[in-house]
């Protein structure tokens, strides 16, 4: 008889007052690409000082593969009562009831995460302590192909559309097909008005390029064009967070890019990988952050100079 493997022991990681223990190490999370527990936890303990400022007091939903990414896939917001006690929640209202968030605050609560096979934290665009007013508009650009120039097109398009509002922005690969694009908010704005605003400039920059950009939900009316999603600017809805891993083959990141970056031809949504890290940390495109800005005025001048 063959004996059986024995696994691993498991790996401590000290960080700031806690000592993580990630059990199983050896357990393949990516099976395409021999990528373990222990590597996904090592990664965000690398980029985690970069990725902590775009989580800390935000509710966020896990997505954990326990079984690998070829398993079943489990997208979970209330906090198991098993988790640890230091690691800071949210309780927040929904329609039935409230659901207790995980705020992950420090670089210990992202590894506990990691040793929870959670390869993607998905957080809101709202902090846990004003959770009705974002501070981030997101639009998401989801190709209908595998075409990524219609993506970078749209995303110039876009860039200057907000610029003509007079609102910073930011650009991101999300890892999976399309880029986002984000602009800083001063939280004044409750999420109708913001939804609302996200859509007229949708509605703005399709008229421009109709036969390129579509806002229709349903696939089959967009008829090949890329889909400008608003969606999920609205309470409670998630996004991925930047520096994320995707559960993807390569464990791609959704990765902060410059302007200067959607230039380049060999962009695509997955260009970034967690065995990119080092490399992906050399710069900050997001550096220094824009300063939030007030979605009024950008409305007014919206209203004023674009049809809609």
């Amino acid at each position: 008889m063959t004996p059986k493997t024995q696994p691993a022991p498991p790996e401590r990681i000290r960080t700031g007052r806690h000592t993580i223990e990630i059990s199983r190490p050896d357990k393949v999370l990516f099976p395409g690409d021999g990528i373990t527990k222990a590597d996904l936890a090592r990664y965000y303990r690398t980029v985690a000082q970069r990725m902590l400022p775009h989580l800390r007091g935000r509710p966020i939903m896990l997505e954990r593969h326990p079984d690998g990414t070829d398993g079943p896939v489990f997208m979970q917001k209330n906090v198991p009562d098993h988790f640890p006690n230091w690691i800071h929640r949210a309780e927040l209202p929904k329609e039935d009831g409230t659901v207790t968030y995980l705020i992950c605050d420090d670089t210990a609560t992202l590894l506990y995460l990691a040793d929870q096979a959670c390869t993607t934290p998905h957080r809101f665009l709202s902090k846990a302590d004003l959770p009705e007013h974002p501070d981030r508009l997101v639009f998401d650009l989801d190709p209908s192909g595998d075409d990524f120039t219609v993506v970078q097109e749209t995303a110039g398009w876009l860039h200057e559309l907000l610029e003509e509002l007079e609102l910073p922005s930011l650009l991101m690969t999300t890892g999976s097909r399309g880029l986002h694009v984000l602009v800083p908010l001063d939280r004044r704005a409750a999420f109708d008005d913001v939804r609302a605003f996200a859509a007229d400039v949708a509605t703005a920059l399709t008229g421009r390029h109709p036969d390129r950009i579509t806002t229709e939900v349903r696939k089959k009316a967009r008829r090949g064009r890329l889909y400008l999603d608003i969606q999920r600017n609205a309470y409670a809805q998630t996004t991925v967070t930047p520096y994320a891993v995707r559960a993807r083959p390569g464990a791609p990141i959704a990765a902060p890019i410059s302007w200067d970056d959607l230039r380049d031809p060999d962009l695509n949504a997955r260009r970034w990988t967690l065995a990119d890290a080092d490399r992906l940390l050399e710069d900050n495109p997001w550096s220094p952050p824009p300063h939030p800005r007030s979605l009024q005025a950008a409305a007014n001048r919206l209203r004023r100079s674009v049809p809609v």
